[in-house]
């Protein structure tokens, strides 16, 4: 009877996460040519989570090339950025790092609070900054995303889709080539603590150079990933995983397709919308119960890390590398004797915990 039950509970596990699956959004498209080279779903809204700081980077990026702000530019805590729920780093109203180190943070950490400081001091409020933010995207072809706040938490009204997120990742690359060591970046320390990537394809898979991992219990695991190899580039953009493990797995996958395989899809630009582009889909019953908790906790090794399946990811062979991100006012922390303090670096992100549920082409 156990063997019964065993298999009942295994089957069960297996159909769930097929049928969750079947819903994620994907698109992998060439950098360089535009061509698509895989399709799912790819206007289906979803909520971006903590992919929306790539838009709040891109938006940094382009107020710095107006020269409106610098890297050197201070970024101040406020009260209304303290208050933001974790993914944080804690600091107090009127502590101050540079916008270089905040980006470093946003990027890495996610941190919700740093992004609203971001936001605060580049466009003078938080509003100010998601009005940009709108702009931006649709200035370069976003036609399907909305954003409410620039770090991702849920909201109504905060929204994107496969393609829209490819066609931000690839405008980042193409556009400012100069930023890409922020997206590649294996972790930093503040002098006191080190905070490890997201990312599990950092320094893991080959050819790996960022972008951007996000959680939320109605989107799932999200990954935009970029990688390259011999002069070609591609970028993936995998929605509504099941864990941290399997996002890599399947952004591993794409990103080795999109690398050796020559696709003769459309452009990005020219991929006529299809399927449900209606709402906005919500699949925390599938992610957030206690059975998908329980199945993410069994795909851990003895050491707690999660366990990868993809052939494309290795065990890194060296020491994780961190920059030094940390803040310039009421605190003593300094980048060490084995620290990088540049950007540019790419650490080993196999140890990273399951997040916790929080709220022209």
């Amino acid at each position: 009877m156990a063997c019964i039950g065993a298999t009942v509970t295994l089957a069960a596990t297996l159909l769930a996460s097929a049928a969750l699956a079947d819903t994620g959004p994907r698109l992998l498209v060439d950098v360089n040519t535009l061509k698509v080279i895989e399709h799912r779903d790819a206007f289906r809204k979803w909520y971006p989570a903590s992919l929306t700081k790539l838009m709040t980077a891109y938006t940094v990026f382009r107020a710095i090339k107006a020269g409106e702000i610098t890297l050197e530019t201070p970024v101040v805590m406020t009260k209304n950025a303290a208050a933001e729920p974790p993914s944080k780093m804690y600091f107090k109203p009127g502590q101050s790092l540079t916008l270089d180190s905040a980006i470093k943070i946003m990027l890495v950490k996610s941190a919700n609070d740093v992004s609203v400081a971001i936001a605060e001091a580049v466009g003078g409020s938080e509003q100010a900054f998601v009005d940009r933010m709108n702009a931006e995207a649709a200035r370069i072809g976003m036609t399907s995303t909305h954003f409410i706040n620039p770090n991702g938490l849920p909201g109504k009204g905060q929204y994107t889709t496969a393609r829209d997120l490819a066609v931000l990742a690839v405008t980042l690359k193409r556009e400012f080539p100069q930023y890409a060591p922020y997206f590649a970046l294996e972790g930093f320390t503040t002098g006191k603590k080190q905070y490890p990537n997201f990312n599990m394809l950092i320094g893991r898979f080959d050819g790996a150079d960022g972008m951007k991992t996000g959680f939320i219990c109605a989107s799932g695991f999200n990954q935009v990933s970029s990688a390259t190899r011999n002069g070609r580039s591609v970028v993936s953009v995998v929605l509504g995983e099941e864990s941290l493990g399997a996002r890599a797995d399947e952004s591993a996958r794409m990103l080795h397709k999109g690398l050796t395989e020559r696709g003769g899809g459309p452009t990005l630009g020219g991929l006529a919308p299809y399927g449900d582009t209606g709402e906005v889909a919500d699949i925390s019953k599938e992610i957030c119960s206690q059975h998908a908790a329980k199945v993410r906790s069994e795909g851990r090794d003895e050491a707690g890390r999660q366990k990868l399946l993809s052939p494309y990811i290795r065990e890194m062979n060296r020491p994780p590398r961190f920059v030094f991100a940390g803040l310039i006012s009421g605190s003593t922390a300094k980048p060490g004797a084995n620290e990088q303090a540049a950007v540019g670096d790419v650490g080993d992100a196999s140890n990273v915990p399951i997040p916790v549920p929080r709220p022209t082409f």
